[in-house]
């Protein structure tokens, strides 16, 4: 009986430590988190998703908080991906100067975060949440504005919509009179972000603050007018993960390369106005769009 129960225990030993040589356990967890907007939700949960698809354990952490707080979770080794956007890491994280070739900014933000951070950004997404200043098509077409300087042109008859803010920050109506000369709104309506598209709607003003992405561009046909002068660099998302974690699980990047060509714009608008808009939850709109795209299974 003796011996019989010291080679169950030498099994045992042997099963464990054959698991341990072939990577299983904490390899295949992989902690997946988010910044605090309705768009990185969508985002953290198609990761999360695809990975889950791919056998790996996810935890998630999503609603994380801004920039600063997401980069030192991924440098303290507390989260191991989540989305970023190529301006953002230019400017917030690496504070370097304003570049507006998409390429450029990309390969520019990749290898500094490997030669500084070890992290490694994953394929970009072709859309872009660039900051933006739109318009309803009749008030736009009313004035012939297409672009930024078309819009500070008539700056006199404009009224602007957006947080307060934005009428500090160097990417606010400071940038604008830098980039594209002095001049004045006729006014400016400061709100909560919430309450922007409703004040442009209702007539209250002619021009709100935006992003390239938002849901509400395109529920409401707005006009995203033209930064024909650069003001602002390009906002691509992609997966940043930390390279510990993909040198340990390498197929990681094809698990998540594989969504990046199809967040588009007009994709990104549409997804996250089912949750701005329409109230749906940001796991039901991610795998309705992952099923669709026979990336992951029903």
């Amino acid at each position: 009986m003796k011996k019989t129960y010291g080679l169950f225990v030498i099994a045992v030993l042997v099963l464990m430590l054959g698991l341990a040589a072939c990577g299983g356990g904490d390899d295949k967890t992989i902690t997946v988190a988010s910044k605090d907007f309705t768009e990185q939700f969508i985002l953290g949960e198609m990761y999360a998703q695809l990975l889950e698809n791919a056998g790996y354990t996810v935890e998630r952490k999503l609603n994380l908080g801004g920039t600063p707080v997401a980069q030192q979770a991924l440098l303290d080794g507390e989260i191991d991906v989540y989305p970023e956007y190529t301006g953002t890491g230019l400017l917030t994280v690496l504070k370097m100067d304003m570049m507006s070739d998409p390429q450029a900014v990309y390969d520019t933000v990749k290898q500094a975060y490997a030669d500084q951070f070890s992290l490694v950004w994953l394929q970009p997404a072709p859309m872009n949440n660039t900051q933006a200043l739109a318009m309803t098509k009749q008030r736009a077409a009313e004035l012939g504005i297409t672009t930024f300087s078309d819009m500070v042109a008539n700056a006199d008859q404009l009224v602007l919509v957006g947080p307060p803010e934005f009428a500090e920050r160097e990417d606010g109506v400071p940038g604008l009179k830098r980039v594209y000369g002095d001049f004045q709104f006729k006014d400016f309506l400061t709100v909560d972000p919430g309450l922007r598209y409703q004040a442009l709607l209702n007539g209250e003003a002619d021009v709100v603050v935006a992003f390239g992405t938002d849901g509400e561009l395109a529920a409401y046909d707005l006009v995203s007018l033209v930064d024909d002068k650069g003001l602002y660099p390009p906002y691509q998302v992609a997966p940043v993960i930390r390279q510990a974690v993909l040198d340990a699980n390498p197929d990681v990047a094809n698990v998540l390369n594989g969504v990046a060509p199809l967040l588009t714009n007009e994709t990104m608008q549409r997804l996250n106005y089912e949750v701005s808009g329409n109230g749906r939850e940001p796991a039901d709109v991610a795998k309705e769009f992952l099923v669709s795209q026979g990336l992951v299974s029903e």
